[in-house]
This record gives C-alpha cells, sequence and structure tokens, in this order.
C-alpha cells in the first residue's frame, strides 16, 4: 500500500449490510450457485476469523472464513475474499489473507480450503489440492481447489467430500 492509510479490522456483525452490497458489486447473481456459496448457505462464516479492509470509514475488501469438514477433518473455508475494483492491485486483498490465516493459526486452526485462482493464491502459500482428494458439492473445477497448511502436515491423509461444519450450523 502507498499513500493510504488502510486498517484491517476484525469483521463486526454491523459490516454485514455493506459487505453484501460489495459481493453484490464484485460477484454478480451468479455467486449464488458456486459451490462455495452451497456451503455457506448453511453455516455462518466466523467473525473472529473474518476482517474488512478501510481506508478512513470506507469499506474497500472483505475476507471471510468458515467452519467445515474435509472427510471427518475440520478445517476453514476461505472466501469470498474481494476488494472494490478500485482499489485493486494495491495488495489490500493479500494482507486480508495473511491476517486471516495468522489469526486462524493462532486459534488453533489447522488447515485452509478454497477455491480460486491459483496463480494468485499461491502467493501467500496456497497449493493445488491433489486430484481427487477433496470434492466439493456443486459444480467446481477441481483444478480450482487449494489448500495451505496452518500446521505442516495438517493435510496428510486427508480427503473427502467438503461439507459444512454441522457442529456450527445456525440453530
Amino acid at each position: 500500500m502507498t499513500d493510504l492509510s488502510l486498517t484491517i479490522l476484525p469483521e463486526a456483525a454491523g459490516d454485514a449490510q455493506a459487505i453484501e452490497r460489495l459481493h453484490e458489486r464484485t460477484f454478480g447473481p451468479g455467486r449464488f450457485v458456486l459451490s462455495a456459496y452451497r456451503i455457506r448457505e448453511h453455516v455462518d462464516h466466523l467473525l473472529e476469523l473474518s476482517f474488512t479492509a478501510r481506508i478512513g470509514t470506507l469499506l474497500v475488501g472483505s475476507v471471510r472464513q468458515l467452519p467445515v469438514l474435509v472427510g471427518e477433518t475440520q478445517a476453514l473455508l476461505l472466501g469470498p475474499l474481494t476488494v472494490e475494483p478500485p482499489f485493486r492491485d494495491r495488495g489490500i486483498g493479500r494482507l486480508l489473507m495473511e491476517r486471516a490465516l495468522k489469526d486462524a493459526k493462532e486459534k488453533g486452526h489447522r488447515l485452509v480450503l478454497l477455491v480460486g485462482d491459483e496463480p494468485y493464491y499461491s502467493r501467500v502459500g496456497f497449493k493445488p489440492v491433489p486430484k481427487g482428494r477433496v470434492t466439493m458439492p456443486g459444480p467446481v473445477d477441481a483444478a480450482r481447489v487449494l489448500v495451505f497448511e496452518l500446521v505442516d502436515g495438517a493435510f496428510e491423509g486427508v480427503s473427502g467430500q467438503v461439507t459444512p461444519d454441522w457442529s456450527k450450523a445456525r440453530g
């Protein structure tokens, strides 16, 4: 970041409407058919592991994480990650991800998955999931399923369907 005073803060409950409007502008209505959104229908993201980026009081970016299972293994699903178009290519997305991953590790989480572009997410350490190890609900390009180990070896032996962590489901 240059010449802008950026603040990364944990998401607050009052941020929900502004973040939803940001998602509408950046992803459009087609976002609801994506695999990751299918999982989000059932389990809320974790506010303490989701973050906003602000320049002054203006919300310019957001990242969320929610609890999932990969087979029987607990993990987090990172996303959506979005930055307002005029503020892209300034490192805001990377700062949001780095903060989300750092806090997840500090809180004892071991594994994070996402669906996204490997060239972008590999810059913070995400790696492609070996073909056939993980399946997502609905249509998804398996090459876009990526994993980040918060603890070395945490993905070893992990495989299966990604599902909401029902122990954290809305009541």
